[in-house]
């Protein structure tokens, strides 16, 4: 069990686990996701963490585009985003990159979803660990991310 496993057992939230065999080669976690699941890319999603410098946050976009740090910093209410760096990430969530998944972290960080994600009855998220997802509708993970809101913080490919 991961810490999101378990924390979606303790808030009680409905949710799927999927597991395939991670390729070590492989770096675009997500789109192995997509691929190894036979799931639709556009709801598979990745998540990230970014910087105003002074607090970090989660963005989860989908994995078949990018995070616009513009539109996701008005979103967030900051002036400006960067990316944080694989070591703070891994620091904050307690996941390893590539298995970060946006429930259970260490700290609980202020969390902004794509709104594309509510078109979706159910989309997927990383468990926790590399070769897990899992599947929940978008409003329950709002849910359990805590401080989560929808905002257009995603570029299309």
């Amino acid at each position: 069990m991961t810490p999101a496993i378990n924390q979606l057992k303790k808030q009680k939230i409905e949710f799927s686990i999927h597991e395939y065999e991670h390729d070590r080669d492989c770096s675009n976690f997500g789109e192995e996701a997509a691929q190894k699941l036979n799931l639709d890319p556009a709801g598979v999603f990745k998540t990230l963490l970014v910087s105003d410098d002074k607090q970090f946050f989660v963005a989860i976009v989908p994995v078949t585009g990018t995070l616009n740090l513009k539109r996701a910093a008005a979103a967030l209410k900051v002036k400006k985003l960067r990316m944080a760096d694989t070591k703070e990430a891994e620091r904050l969530t307690g996941y390893l990159i590539g298995g970060i998944s946006p429930i259970g972290q260490k700290k609980s960080l202020v969390t902004c979803i794509d709104q594309s994600a509510q078109a979706f009855e159910k989309i997927y998220v990383s468990g926790g660990q590399r070769g897990l997802d899992i599947g929940l509708a978008p409003r329950d993970l709002g849910l359990a991310c805590r401080n989560a809101n929808f905002a257009d913080i995603g570029e299309r490919k």
